[in-house]
């Protein structure tokens, strides 16, 4: 077996893994905090997995994305698109279709006016016009329905279905911090190159828990974006994917 085809094949279980594990592991803290969690007599604990299904819904949305470039199984397309429909649907019931042509559109103009994830507003109007960009219709029915589901099914606990709606709406407002409005705010200093973007440089553990180095490494993104999320601190390191 030559080189390059183990190196090709490794990347692929790596990126299935872990794909599988940030999936696998938002469901069962999911689990445990809608369906067993006593919030009312451990608000230690019910903030820690507050914490946690935060970090694991950007988790999820970052598989998706990776999923879109084709980065989780490399030449496994039905694959790619089967890990990125369960982690949007995960996340907040988003459409795969509607984001791929969306984030495609994004790499190809981003930071102009054609850019689905670009605005001239500041931060609040540019938060409110990027969730209208991705939630639309389609996804108010899904997870509207879905709360109203689970509230039926849980009876006195309807409330911990917070424990789904709360964290996506918590990771949707970081993965805009610090995987658009920090990498693309024009005016704040130049950008490297046509790409309009720039890494925000916090470190790799910082850039791990913010945005799972989608944010940190957000230019080297542009520059590969068939990388994925944990190989992106390899590409400034080696000045290559």
């Amino acid at each position: 077996m030559s080189e390059t085809l183990r190196r090709f094949r490794m990347s692929s279980l790596v990126g299935a893994a872990l794909a599988a594990g940030v999936i696998c592991a938002w469901i069962a803290l999911h689990v445990f905090a809608v369906w067993h969690l006593d919030a009312a007599g451990r608000p230690v604990l019910a903030i820690a997995c507050l914490i946690g299904l935060t970090w694991l819904s950007v988790g999820l949305f970052i598989v998706a994305h990776d999923a879109m470039h084709g980065a989780i199984v490399p030449g496994r397309a039905r694959a790619n698109r089967a890990f990125g429909t369960l982690a949007l649907l995960l996340f907040a019931g988003f459409s795969w279709r509607k984001l791929i042509v969306k984030h495609m559109a994004h790499h190809r103009h981003a930071g102009t006016d054609d850019d689905p994830d670009f605005s001239h507003g500041g931060p609040v109007a540019w938060y409110i016009a990027f969730v209208r960009t991705y939630f639309g219709w389609r996804e108010f029915w899904v997870l509207g329905s879905s709360v109203i589901l689970y509230a039926l099914i849980l009876g006195p606990r309807w409330p911990y279905a917070a424990f789904w709606a709360v964290p996506s709406i918590l990771a949707s407002m970081q993965l805009f911090v610090f995987g658009t409005w920090l990498p693309h705010r024009p005016g704040h200093d130049a950008f490297p190159d046509r790409h309009n973007a720039r890494s925000t440089r916090f470190g790799d553990p910082l850039s791990l828990l913010t945005c799972f180095h989608f944010g940190g490494y957000h230019h080297e993104h542009h520059l590969y974006p068939s990388v994925p999320w944990w190989r992106l601190p390899s590409t400034r390191e080696r000045g290559g994917a």
